[in-house]
C-alpha cells in the first residue's frame, strides 16, 4: 500500500483532529463536549424525535445516545417525554436553553473552523462544496445532489 497517498488515513486524521479542536473550543468556552453538542445540533435539526432517530442520524448506538440525552436533559438542554405513539420510546427536543447554546456555540464553531480552512490556504467555498459532494456520495443514489463545485482549486 502506498502510504504517501493513503486517503483513508488522511481523512481519519483530519476528522479526529477537527473533532478534538471542536471539543476544546466547546468545553472551554461553552462547557459542553463536542459529542454532546452534536446531539444537541441533531436534535435541533430533527425537531421532536426519538432516541433511535437521533442515534441513527449520528451513526452511534442507542445506549450511547441514551447516556448523552440523559446528561443533557439533567442540565436543562433537552426535554425527554414519553412518545405519544406509545411503546418504550421517548421523544426528545431542544429546550430554549439548548437552542440558545446551539445557536451561540454553533456560530462560534463555524467561524473558527472557517478561519482554520482559510488560513490553511484552501479556498473555503471549494472545500465546503467538495465536502458536501463526498457526503452526498456516501448517502447513496437518489440523495440530494451537491451544488456545483467552484473550479478554482
Amino acid at each position: 500500500m502506498n502510504h504517501s497517498k493513503n486517503l483513508g488515513l488522511e481523512l481519519h486524521t483530519l476528522v479526529s483532529r477537527l473533532e478534538r479542536a471542536g471539543d476544546q473550543i466547546l468545553r472551554s468556552e461553552h462547557n459542553v463536549s463536542y459529542r454532546r453538542f452534536m446531539v444537541l445540533v441533531m436534535a435541533g435539526e430533527l425537531g421532536a424525535s426519538t432516541q433511535r432517530a437521533l442515534a441513527d442520524s449520528l451513526a452511534v448506538t442507542e445506549p450511547s445516545v441514551s447516556r448523552m440525552v440523559a446528561a443533557l436533559a439533567d442540565t436543562g438542554l433537552l426535554t425527554v417525554v414519553p412518545d405519544p405513539a406509545g411503546g418504550n420510546r421517548r421523544q426528545i427536543a431542544l429546550t430554549d436553553a439548548g437552542r440558545a447554546l446551539v445557536d451561540r456555540a454553533g456560530t462560534e464553531l463555524i467561524q473558527r473552523l472557517t478561519e482554520l480552512v482559510e488560513s490553511s490556504g484552501v479556498p473555503f467555498d471549494a472545500y465546503f462544496a467538495h465536502t458536501r459532494r463526498l457526503n452526498a456520495a456516501l448517502e447513496g443514489p437518489g440523495a440530494r445532489p451537491a451544488r456545483d463545485i467552484p473550479h478554482d482549486r
